[in-house]
């Protein structure tokens, strides 16, 4: 299924306002309730909506440390990169972990209380993961912008 242009403003106002009523969006994109309510269903089971989430303050949360933590693994063989990707996914501290085509094998980027807690972090999980070769942690001083919202 292609997107249509009233497709790609259902996204856009899914994207940044998650719990809106179908009352709401329908008036928002222009569409009667039923067909509204018909689009958002089609668009779930075709996989371009994958979910509906809640975003919590990191330092709300108390984790306002973010540190990119860049991996090279010992080899490429698909079992020490599959020994590697199921074990990173076990830590909670990680949240997202990416295959890159460059210097390093994966960037993870982890959340922390502070440095000290980063360090037990790094102590506990991180250098216990299979295959590492090397690893190079960058804190980052602030987050400029972030957004969650794909261009559609």
């Amino acid at each position: 299924m292609s997107l249509d242009e009233t497709d790609r403003r259902i996204l856009k106002v899914l994207q940044r306002k998650g719990r809106i009523s179908n009352a709401d969006l329908s008036e928002a994109v222009n569409l009667s309730p039923s067909a509204c309510h018909r689009r958002v269903q089609r668009l779930e089971s075709d996989g371009y909506v994958r979910d509906y989430v809640a975003l919590l303050d990191a330092r709300k949360m108390k984790l306002p440390t973010t540190v990119f933590v860049e991996i090279t693994l010992q080899g490429q063989a698909d079992e020490t990169l599959d020994a590697f990707e199921k074990a990173v996914a076990r830590i909670p501290d990680v949240l997202e972990c990416h295959l890159m085509a460059g210097t390093a094998d994966y960037i993870l980027k982890v959340v922390a209380e502070n440095t000290e807690d980063f360090a037990r972090i790094h102590r506990q999980h991180l250098t216990r993961l299979p295959g590492v070769a090397q690893m190079q942690s960058s804190f980052a001083l602030r987050t400029v912008f972030k957004t969650t919202a794909l261009p559609v």
